[in-house]
């Protein structure tokens, strides 16, 4: 979960997750007040999205509070095995963090949010680039979704520029 300011000084949650293997990254939801009942429906979604029982789940939860409490049996009672990480330890949790740290600086920074509709549809447009476009590091430089093209000599490429997000966000490929 991460939080985001509107234009009117509101605050909204945003709650994803990231497999860490793959850094492949699932936004699902926004909401302005997060409830038990609303974070186990995002739960619920999301399993059945990817159509598997076996899950664990990395809580990095600061605070115990009844409705923390209340999610974990509701998402235990679904077969969702939960892995807690130390209380204020980011680099327990580190792919999660760059994630938080990549999408505030690329996007978050960079444009004011209006509403929870606009901070929906801006975060699942900056989660379909960050899976299928985005390099990353530890995937040696390839996108989640997709490996890396085979190399051509130079002269044999002329580059494509598609903007995302209205230009805020650039993705350049190939053309041959």
């Amino acid at each position: 979960m991460s939080h985001l300011d509107t234009l009117t000084l509101g605050r909204l949650h945003a709650f994803f997750v990231i497999e860490h293997a793959t850094r492949r990254v699932h936004i699902l939801g926004v909401t302005a007040h997060p409830t038990s009942t609303r974070l186990t429906q995002l739960a619920r979604n999301l399993l059945m999205d990817l159509d598997d029982a076996n899950r664990i789940v990395r809580s990095s939860s600061e605070t115990a509070t009844e409705t923390h409490r209340r999610l974990r049996r509701r998402l235990t009672a679904i077969d969702i095995r939960i892995v807690n990480t130390p209380v204020r330890a980011p680099r327990a949790n580190a792919t999660a963090e760059r994630f938080v740290g990549t999408i505030r600086r690329e996007l978050l920074d960079r444009l004011l949010i209006i509403n929870q509709r606009h901070a929906a549809a801006v975060l699942h447009e900056f989660e379909h680039h960050y899976k299928s476009h985005r390099p990353h590091r530890t995937l040696d430089q390839a996108a989640p979704s997709r490996p890396l093209p085979r190399r051509a000599p130079p002269e044999i490429y002329k580059i494509r520029r598609r903007d995302r997000l209205g230009g805020l966000v650039h993705e350049y490929q190939p053309v041959a």
